[in-house]
């Protein structure tokens, strides 16, 4: 089934006389359990679709459908409930509170997500069961980064939507990372989005999307994706 419909989509930002268009006309479609990468140079519009498909932003034309629901047309409140209920954010900057540990950080979601998993349940998925007492400052780069994917599969959401997941990681530790994603993909069927200018991770996508200057240049669906291993980082 679709997950994502974006219908005619487009994003204008406006500044007096000046008119931004961030996103223009824009059709796309997700299949459930599907691994999404976004490819576009900053600026391209990437990270504005991203931004749409999380309720962080409404489109200025156009219909997004996520879920079977309606997005564009929910008032603020039912958006901030969308936000709650139906997606994952992972950023590059990890985003954890510095003062609660591992597995508070990832309780967190227990506070607005309507149907939660076991904080103790996701990081073990993500290897950090031995961690969950320590503090942020107290782990690596790419452990945070694990603590926070772990944090956006505890809300359960329908989509986990990735910017730059792996950019603040070498590139070994982005390399578990990404392995680590896909295998959230599909192990717990999750629709996963990752945006990105890392041209290599689109080798292991089920759906290559590349956006230029607001527009969709090309959307390839892979028959046949690459392992992790197999892709020369």
């Amino acid at each position: 089934m679709h997950i994502v419909e974006m219908r005619d989509v487009s994003r204008v930002y406006r500044n007096g006389e000046h008119e931004q268009r961030a996103l223009d006309h824009v059709n796309l479609t997700f299949e459930e359990g599907q691994f999404i990468v976004v490819l576009g140079q900053s600026g391209a519009g990437k990270s504005t679709l991203l931004n749409l498909l999380g309720g962080l932003d409404a489109p200025t034309e156009g219909t997004i459908i996520v879920g079977g629901k309606d997005i564009s047309a929910l008032s603020d409140n039912e958006m901030a409930d969308y936000r709650a209920a139906a997606v994952g954010f992972v950023f590059q900057s990890y985003n954890l509170i510095p003062t609660l540990t591992v597995i508070e950080n990832v309780a967190l979601v227990k506070e607005i997500a309507p149907h939660p998993l076991s904080s103790h349940d996701m990081l073990k998925a993500v290897g950090l069961s031995d961690h969950i007492h320590q503090f942020p400052s107290e782990l690596s780069g790419g452990e945070q980064q694990r603590v926070s994917i772990a944090r956006a599969l505890a809300k359960n959401p329908q989509i986990l939507l990735c910017d730059e997941p792996t950019g603040a990681l070498d590139s070994e530790t982005g390399v578990m990372v990404l392995k680590l994603l896909l295998s959230m993909c599909r192990e717990m069927n999750k629709t996963i989005v990752i945006v990105t200018h890392n041209q290599n991770i689109a080798g292991i996508a089920d759906v290559v999307v590349r956006v230029r200057n607001g527009k969709i240049q090309s959307c390839e669906v892979q028959e046949h994706p690459l392992s992790v291993e197999e892709v020369d980082w």
